[in-house]
């Protein structure tokens, strides 16, 4: 008998769905206005606020701090944090790595070798809060994990210097690869960090105690520096298969940390409203008044007064806040209720800037709430202020200003066309 021809393979629904949401989180480094956001305002509030203690950075975090360096280091040995000030007692190396985290928050701000000055970032943060860890307050927190997360994504690929840069070299059809300021500076960053290894630096361990369970500091730097030369000679020497490998695995990462930082926020804010229902002052409506009446957090004494001594707006406020903070979570399916909450937020934390005088608090937090804006809204945000910028700043043959999707695709590899970008 005749052998039947085989049926043709028909994909089923949850297959279709299966390959469409794979080629969505591999295709594309997804939001990346959400992600230049978060980038600009956590690198300018960390930045503003190591401006601010300039003249306390001493007492906060060096040699006349209170917390002894010596009492630090037994608090690292018992925690297994990561800190670079341990590795010297010095007020030179104290004062090295303060500015070396200014120049690193600014940097990272202004978008310049993006990679790069994340890692940096994040060694700048976590050395200083680590050092003196009962300073903080719940933004610095919130600055210190995400300091962590921003080195996982693409944060340059709009509003950075190296998008523009990236836009430059296609324009004027420039070799890729060709980076020599990019190659210097990953191999003066491969020294430092190979003059630590080989001092036996406090830190640097190879399989514990890191960022990752069984993954040491020493082997997630070394990881990641080895990962930027990679990425730079394969799309130098090799920008077939392999590039299109590195570049799938690069996406993947970033959407995925995407998602943690999008699930972080959500956990903040259910966990705040959720303790908060559990306290009686919540419970009644009265929680609110207190810390208006304390001078300690009463920057406009006037002000607080003249609030505080309204019950209405003290029992609004309280309740206010518990439904927002506890609602927001199960909005986001709803893009309008979700985007009326996130204003509601942002109005809450600026006023806590102003009635109880925590800017950086407030500012971290607008920061991580900006992970959920709408696309369409910071699109329009670009387009103004680069009119503004051209009316201010003409340009001969400037182009004209706007900040869709296609300038996202245009910059979709910047920040990682580079050696170190």
């Amino acid at each position: 008998m005749p052998q039947l021809p085989e049926p043709p393979f028909g994909e089923t629904r949850i297959e279709r769905a299966i390959g469409r949401g794979f080629a969505q989180v591999t295709g594309r480094a997804m939001a990346p206005y959400q992600t230049a956001v978060i980038r600009i305002g956590f690198a300018a509030t960390w930045l503003l606020f190591l401006l601010r203690e300039w003249p306390n950075r001493h007492a906060l975090y060096g040699p006349d701090s209170p917390f002894s360096l010596d009492m630090a280091r037994q608090l690292l040995n018992g925690n297994h944090a990561f800190s670079v000030l341990p590795w010297s007692g010095s007020g030179g190396w104290f004062e090295c790595v303060y500015v070396l985290g200014i120049v690193a928050s600014a940097l990272l701000m202004l978008g310049w070798r993006t990679r790069t000055m994340s890692v940096l970032f994040m060694i700048g943060v976590l050395s200083l809060q680590n050092r003196s860890i009962f300073l903080g307050d719940g933004g610095d927190n919130v600055v210190h994990l995400m300091s962590m997360y921003l080195v996982l994504t693409r944060c340059g690929q709009v509003w950075s210097l190296d998008a523009r840069r990236a836009r430059r070299a296609a324009a004027d059809g420039t070799e890729e690869g060709r980076d020599l300021p990019g190659v210097l500076l990953w191999a003066v960053l491969g020294l430092a960090l190979a003059v630590a290894q080989l001092r036996g630096s406090y830190g640097l361990t190879w399989f514990g105690n890191g960022p990752f369970p069984h993954i040491g500091w020493s082997l997630a730097l070394w990881g990641l520096w080895a990962v930027h030369g990679l990425w730079w000679a394969v799309r130098r020497y090799a920008p077939g298969e392999p590039r299109i490998v590195l570049d799938t695995l690069a996406k993947l990462a970033h959407n995925g940390a995407l998602l943690v930082i999008m699930v972080e926020v959500c956990l903040i804010y259910a966990t705040a409203g959720w303790y908060k229902i559990q306290g009686s002052r919540w419970q009644d409506g009265t929680a609110v008044y207190y810390p208006m009446h304390l001078d300690y957090f009463s920057p406009w004494p006037a002000l607080s007064q003249a609030l505080g001594s309204s019950g209405l707006m003290v029992m609004l406020l309280t309740y206010g806040t518990v439904i927002v903070q506890v609602a927001f979570p199960f909005t986001l399916a709803n893009r309008r209720l979700k985007n009326v909450l996130l204003v509601a937020m942002i109005c809450e934390h600026l006023s806590i800037a102003v009635l109880l005088g925590l800017p950086f608090f407030s500012l971290a937090m607008i920061t991580a709430d900006a992970v959920f804006l709408p696309t369409n809204f910071l699109t329009w945000l670009s387009g103004r202020a680069a009119a503004v910028r051209d009316r201010l700043f003409p340009r001969a043959g400037a182009p004209r200003p706007g900040g869709g999707e296609p300038e996202a695709r245009a910059a979709d590899d910047a920040g990682g066309h580079t050696l170190v970008g």
